[in-house]
């Protein structure tokens, strides 16, 4: 039941499109009554997407674009409404994205608010507040032939993800000992064995793990039993692992104890992390390699200078923002705006800088954003 995680390539290269007719849609068919994931109630989700659609191709006549453009973008919705395997999800959103030249879809684990948006690129807002907010992470839990992973989303619901690339035999790894080509032995009771033998089994693991969850960076908090929990962090190639851990034997726990357990550690994770940076955005300002002001963080981002960019998940200033950084805000969304923090944000990431959505209680200023900066603006 797949869902697509974006990649900062995606977000990067959607960032960059231009034309006319872009088209950003936003369909969460059970987000206003918390329904069903979209795979079990498709027929819900499709029309929604069909009414979505239909809503985008009346702005997009009222701009006057070309027929042949519009056909193309018709076109595009039409097959991925019909697309009976994209549609087989345990997702909770969908988020499209089309114009004349591109087209992208992704399946979401949020319950996102259905919008339509129709400019001359992309509305990523929404994408970005999903990808960004540093209370959504994974819970992984290991034991001897036991492996369940947790997605813990940022709207407090969870998902227990299935890992179709995960051996059938997996167990069997522990079980019996290598004897260089001679028949297997089994091995004596309560010995799981060699430390290479766990660490071939936890490979097995993260490779079955990240062909799921990708390698986005989120932060992964680990339950494992005390012979796995080390050999796991030594074989780990993800960054999001976090050193702090369930201090407790998984095969113990139920889902619920594993979400409200996880929930504890990120929530003791943001606060941490947003205490560090806090205090060396004041150290940055000081030696003026930082500012909470829009139009510093605007013109930097123009520069490419920023280095961490947080933003305020809740804003809504419209506007727009020339090649320099220069602002104009507008009084209501049209064709020709677009939320000013989430321009920035894709700015950011272009330039090669982090990106995270915060709550406005977490930024140091009463500003929607706060940004630390590679060098002096």
């Amino acid at each position: 039941m797949s869902i697509d995680i974006p990649s900062h390539e995606d977000l990067v290269a959607l960032s960059q499109q231009r034309n006319e007719a872009s088209v950003s849609l936003y369909v969460s068919p059970g987000s206003t009554d918390g329904g069903p994931p979209i795979g079990r109630d498709t027929e819900a989700a499709r029309l929604a997407l069909r009414s979505a659609a239909t809503e985008a191709m009346a702005e997009l006549g009222v701009l006057g674009v070309e027929k042949a453009e519009l056909d193309a973008i018709g076109q595009s919705l039409g097959a991925l409404d019909h697309d009976t395997g994209f549609w087989a999800s345990s997702a909770r959103s969908v988020a499209v994205f089309v114009s004349p030249e591109i087209t992208q879809s992704f399946r979401l684990r949020n319950e996102l608010p259905t919008l339509v948006a129709v400019g001359d690129r992309f509305d990523l807002g929404p994408l970005l507040r999903a990808t960004t907010f540093g209370h959504s992470g994974y819970v992984l839990a290991v034991t001897l032939g036991s492996v369940r992973l947790l997605s813990l989303n940022a709207d407090d619901s969870s998902d227990e993800i299935a890992l179709p690339d995960l051996p059938e035999d997996l167990g069997r790894t522990l079980e019996t000992a290598d004897n260089h080509g001679k028949a297997d032995t089994p091995r004596a009771d309560g010995a799981l064995g060699s430390k290479v033998e766990l660490r071939r089994y936890c490979s097995l693991i993260q490779e079955a793990v990240l062909s799921v969850m990708g390698n986005s960076g989120l932060p992964l908090v680990l339950a494992a039993s005390s012979d796995l929990k080390p050999a796991y962090r030594e074989i780990s190639t993800y960054r999001g692992l976090l050193s702090s851990a369930i201090d407790a034997n998984p095969s113990s726990l139920s889902i619920d104890d594993l979400e409200d357990r996880g929930r504890a550690i990120l929530a003791e994770h943001h606060t941490d992390e947003l205490a560090s940076w806090r205090t060396k955005f004041g150290n940055k300002q000081s030696n003026g390699l930082a500012s909470s002001q829009l139009s510093d963080v605007s013109h930097a981002a123009a520069a490419g200078l920023v280095d961490t960019l947080l933003f305020d998940l809740a804003s809504t200033d419209e506007g727009s923002i020339d090649e320099y950084g220069q602002i104009v805000f507008a009084s209501e969304p049209g064709p020709s705006t677009y939320g000013l923090v989430d321009e920035l944000a894709a700015r950011v990431l272009r330039t090669g800088g982090t990106v995270k959505a915060v709550r406005r209680d977490d930024l140091p200023d009463d500003s929607p954003v706060a940004a630390t900066f590679r060098g002096p603006l």
